[in-house]
């Protein structure tokens, strides 16, 4: 019975860890779904974005109050982890306070971590108050209706509750330690739990014990639990802005790529020693659809990008088309984007590693025709978002289906592309009478 503690405690580990690490293989699956691409290139510049955007949240301060408590958030949930190395130790062990022995570095880490715990509590509350009481345009948007809403309240509830049980814990501790209760050694420094302790006065030791035993089970128990339901939250991003903001687009905003098959076209219509009449190979593959009409069409890092969604809805505040009354929402792309290939993961895993065509696309039935065209292209979004995203990108490439494969461009945007074949320009005249507009105002 000595060891049944540590028995359980290594078996919720194992269960904890293991389960994410099943959602994990199960995410990497879904996200090389999409097609190739090689983002080998200008490693040092990605290094660098990555240094900056995702560890230093550079993006983040350009909205100052909502940055800096982002960043106290961030930094206690990293630092504040490095406790949970110990809790680890002791865990399976048996030990207490293993890190004790480091002295007067130990209270100082103690100490950081307890003001750290009180500061995301205060910057958790003012975000709960930003997104409930508040009413930011942002955070009220129709595709936040819902599990999004709840899932974000959701977050902040747990973060309170997972400090407050660090606090609790750390109170009942100090309260014993000042009784002198064996195995509770006089270590860390406790400049928050202090004023929580004098709560326990009048208590029995046992009963004091069994709250630092209650909060420190319930407080790895509900680490475990949060590391497990990032899979199926927005808060997945703590863990993919860092490789997002590496394989994030270096090339200039607006620089748009060749598809290489058109590239292909091109270059052999202009070798004079082509021939135009030749059959393809009969070996030859198929060739590749044109654009993107479903999740598998788009590229990998466009999918890292759906998971890495925080949701935040900067994209969607600087999007002119949205704050027109479009119905184009930059982050609704993404969140579509994300649904169905979350569906498309489902299917496979229903039908035994393969899928099975299910009559629906990302295309009308998760992302409307009339939200693609609403798009601008002016890369608002793209500057805005401060992981790195680019909806642009998903938006261009089932545009770029609709109008090579299914030639369903709007009407304007045909009489366009024809006058450009016919005329050379945009506009309905040909060469010759460019000019005539000189002659009358004469």
């Amino acid at each position: 019975m000595e060891y049944l503690p540590n028995i359980i405690f290594a078996v919720l580990l194992i269960l904890g860890v293991g389960f994410f690490t099943r959602n994990v293989k199960k995410l990497r699956r879904n996200i090389f779904l999409g097609k190739p691409a090689d983002l080998s290139d200008n490693t040092s510049q990605r290094w660098k974005n990555m240094a900056l955007i995702a560890l230093g949240q550079s993006k983040m301060v350009v909205r100052p109050i909502a940055g800096f408590m982002h960043i106290i958030v961030y930094i206690g949930f990293v630092v504040i982890n490095i406790e949970v190395l110990e809790i680890i130790i002791d865990g399976l062990l048996g030990t207490h306070r293993i890190f004790a022995p480091l002295g007067r570095l130990y209270d100082i880490l103690i100490a950081s971590f307890e003001i750290l715990a009180f500061l995301v509590i205060v910057a958790v509350v003012i975000f709960w108050l930003r997104r409930n009481a508040l009413k930011i345009a942002r955070f009220l948007k129709p595709e936040m209706k819902g599990w999004p809403k709840n899932d974000a309240n959701w977050i902040l509830y747990i973060e309170v509750i997972l400090m407050g049980l660090f606090l609790s814990m750390n109170a009942a501790d100090h309260h014993l330690q000042q009784l002198g209760e064996a195995h509770y050694i006089q270590a860390g420094a406790f400049p928050v739990s202090q004023f929580i302790s004098p709560l326990f006065d009048g208590l029995s030791a046992s009963t004091v014990i069994l709250i630092e035993r209650t909060a420190w089970w319930l407080h790895i128990g509900g680490i475990l639990f949060f590391l497990n339901y990032l899979y199926y939250s927005k808060h997945l991003h703590i863990l993919l802005a860092f490789p997002n903001t590496y394989y994030g687009n270096l090339n200039p905003q607006g620089q748009f790529a060749n598809l290489e098959a058109v590239t292909k076209e091109v270059k052999l219509m202009m070798d004079p020693n082509a021939d135009p009449f030749a059959a393809p190979a009969e070996d030859a593959a198929p060739p590749d659809k044109f654009g993107a009409s479903d999740v598998q069409d788009l590229k990998w890092v466009q999918l890292l990008s759906a998971y890495t969604c925080t949701e935040c809805g900067r994209c969607t505040s600087e999007c002119p088309a949205n704050q027109t009354g479009k119905k184009l929402s930059p982050r609704k792309i993404m969140m579509d984007t994300r649904d169905r290939l979350e569906e498309v993961g489902r299917n496979i895993d229903q039908n035994s590693g393969t899928f099975v065509a299910d009559g629906k696309q990302l295309l009308d039935d998760y992302i409307s025709r009339e939200e693609l065209w609403a798009c601008t292209s002016c890369n608002a979004c793209v500057e805005a978002c401060p992981v790195s995203i680019d909806p642009l990108s998903i938006i261009m490439d089932m545009r770029q289906y609709l109008v090579m494969e299914q030639s369903a461009a709007p009407a304007e945007l045909n009489a366009m592309m024809g006058n450009i074949e016919n005329n050379g320009a945009p506009w309905p005249f040909n060469q010759m009478d460019r000019l005539n507009w000189a002659n009358e105002s004469k």
